[in-house]
Order: C-alpha cells, then structure tokens, then sequence
C-alpha cells in the first residue's frame, strides 16, 4: 500500500477518541449540481471526473466503535454502532467532508447533539464482519436499512474517477476536515484522523439504492 496517512492533530480537551471495528465505507456517484443545493455558501462538491463524465460522492461511514470516550470525561469503555453521512467537499478552496447527520447506538449522543449543537440521533444500529473468511463478509442493519458486502477475489486495479491507489486512499478514507450544520443555523467545523489501514475493496453491495463502490 503506497499511501501512509496523515499527519495526526494535536489533542485538545474536547477531542474523542475510539477504536474503530469492521470499518466500511459505501460511496455513492451523484450529480455535482444536485449535491451542491444542499451545501451552505463557501462549499462545494469535490468534482471528480469519471470515464463518462464528471460527478461527485458522498459515503455512508459505518463501524463499531470500542472504548470511545471523550478526553474531558473520565475513562468510559462505551462500545456501540456508528454511521456517518457525509459528502466530499472544498469549502472556500480547502478539501474536506460535510457531514450531513450521524447516528450512533448509545444514550452519550447526547453531548455532541447538545454541547455542539451537531446533527447527531439515536438509532439501533448492527454491524457484523468475519473478515478471516474466504471471501470476507460484512453486514449492516439500522432501522430500515440493510447492507451486505462480499470481498471482491481480487482488488480492482483502478478505481474511475482516481489517479491511483493513494489518491482514492487519502480522498475517500482520510479526509482530515470536517464541517456540518449546527442546530443553531451556523457551521461547525472538527478535525478527524485515523491510523492509514489497507482496505478490503467490494462490488456494489446488497442494499436498497444504488452505490458505486465500498471499502473497508
């Protein structure tokens, strides 16, 4: 794997930490034109130029989280479901993620839907894996939604739309900022970081709407 990471912030007090089990990301192609009308003034979508024409993704984000705490709290081994929602964007010029909402399967969705205002809820949400299969498997359900993905037999050899391995790594895994609509009607704005990992790559799994990749 050619690409290594990101370089990983400074801890503040407000920062959370958790290890992330049975990652996935599901990306959808959608029209650029369309994913912008839901974009405040500043953002928009990182276009990508794809073999029939340009586009852009957005991502559903699913994992389990372990021992998730945050750093101004005491010690807490909070263990639950978590899927983001998010769309590659620039805001005034800076590459980064808008995520429209996040569920997460634990009461402490509370603090950031309070302290920050952030458009965080409560959902039952299931995540399994057995990633020692032959192929690999991972599954999804929350609520109504259902996802099922099979390891393809071998990785694809590129990926439409990228220049490579590490461009679609660092665009599509570890965006570094992120920006989102605060109950109060202004934008917030958090860093994330995660250790680089090599992915397992999937055809369109089994769901509900169209995708055109997942990884984990």
């Amino acid at each position: 794997m050619s690409f290594t990471g990101t370089p990983r912030p400074r801890p503040r007090w407000h920062h959370a930490q958790t290890e992330l089990d049975d990652f996935a990301i599901i990306s959808y192609r959608v029209d650029a034109g369309a994913l912008a009308r839901h974009l405040p003034h500043g953002f928009a979508p990182m276009k990508i130029t794809f073999a029939d024409g340009p586009g852009a993704l957005v991502s559903a984000v699913a994992f389990r989280d372990r021992d998730f705490h945050f750093r101004f709290l005491p010690p807490a081994s909070i263990s639950c479901g978590q899927i983001n929602y998010r769309a590659y964007v620039t805001a005034h010029g800076r590459p980064g993620v808008w995520f429209f909402g996040t569920s997460l399967d634990h009461p402490v969705v509370a603090i950031p839907q309070h302290v920050w205002g952030m458009p965080w809820r409560r959902d039952r949400i299931s995540i399994e894996a057995d990633w020692a299969g032959d192929p690999a498997r991972w599954s999804l359900e929350a609520g109504p939604a259902h996802c099922e993905a099979t390891e393809s037999p071998e990785p694809p050899t590129r990926l439409d739309g990228f220049d490579g391995e590490s461009d679609w790594l660092e665009r599509l895994t570890h965006p570094t900022q992120g920006w989102y609509a605060r109950r109060d009607g202004r934008v917030g704005v958090y860093s994330i970081w995660h250790r680089s990992c090599g992915p397992a790559t999937s055809p369109p799994p089994r769901r509900g709407s169209p995708s055109s990749n997942a990884s984990a």
